[in-house]
């Protein structure tokens, strides 16, 4: 596994936004984790969250694109670091862009969208925290599609839960890359999270000890993508 990969599991853990435990999703699953993006709050903080999706996007799609993409509400601040760190690290200027969840109609900037406007031939790469259904990608697409004629060439979140996604039987991310004909990845997996963990210390503590391990087990047997 890549380093980057390893310190964003790190990450995510001392920042409070990976927990473990006992949890009860917005799909209605009793799930043993939870992944919270809005915890990072703290400047240096989301410096690093910018840095470690600028490397993951620079992996998976190298620099041929001009926008990312951040979807309302918790994909703007995201988009807008990782802008920030792909500029710091590979000199390359992308735009940002995102929607906005009720239209402005007044002001130089009145519309739906933040930060710059899509035009044609644009590519796009969308960016997000994390996708459990897919059921976001279903609002935003089109939206992005409709505003210019635009080529959107993956997905980047920060966490494959890895879990089925609205069809039942594949994971949200494949279900994405079917509906809609982009790729779509992720900085790490759960089978990455659980491999980096298990049993080792973590910000001074086992988080995936033996116990949290047999629930994670059990969460996929019920719940993983085939």
């Amino acid at each position: 596994m890549e380093q980057y990969k390893q310190e964003f599991i790190e990450f995510m853990v001392e920042s409070d936004v990976l927990k473990f435990g006992d949890f009860t999703l917005k799909s209605g699953r009793k799930s043993p984790f939870f992944m919270n993006a809005g915890a990072y709050v703290t400047g240096s903080q989301l410096m690093r969250l910018g840095e470690y999706y600028a490397k993951a996007i620079h992996d998976n799609y190298g620099d041929d694109f001009d926008v990312l993409f951040g979807p309302a509400y918790k994909g703007i601040p995201i988009s807008v670091v990782t802008a920030v760190a792909y500029a710091k690290l590979y000199g390359k200027e992308i735009r940002y862009c995102s929607d906005r969840k009720e239209e402005k109609d007044h002001g130089a900037d009145k519309g739906s969208f933040l930060g710059s406007s899509l035009k044609d031939g644009d590519r796009v790469v969308m960016i997000e925290d994390v996708t459990t259904s897919g059921k976001s990608m279903e609002e935003t697409v089109p939206k992005v599609k409709g505003a210019a004629d635009v080529e959107i060439i993956g997905l980047m979140v920060s966490l494959n839960r890895m879990e089925v996604g609205l069809g039942g039987e594949k994971s949200a991310l494949d279900e994405i890359k079917e509906t809609y004909g982009f790729d779509a990845r992720a900085i790490v997996t759960m089978d990455e999270v659980t491999e980096h963990l298990y049993n080792k210390p973590c910000n001074g503590k086992i988080v995936i000890d033996d116990t949290i391990k047999s629930a994670i087990d059990a969460y996929y047997e019920q719940y993983g993508a085939k």
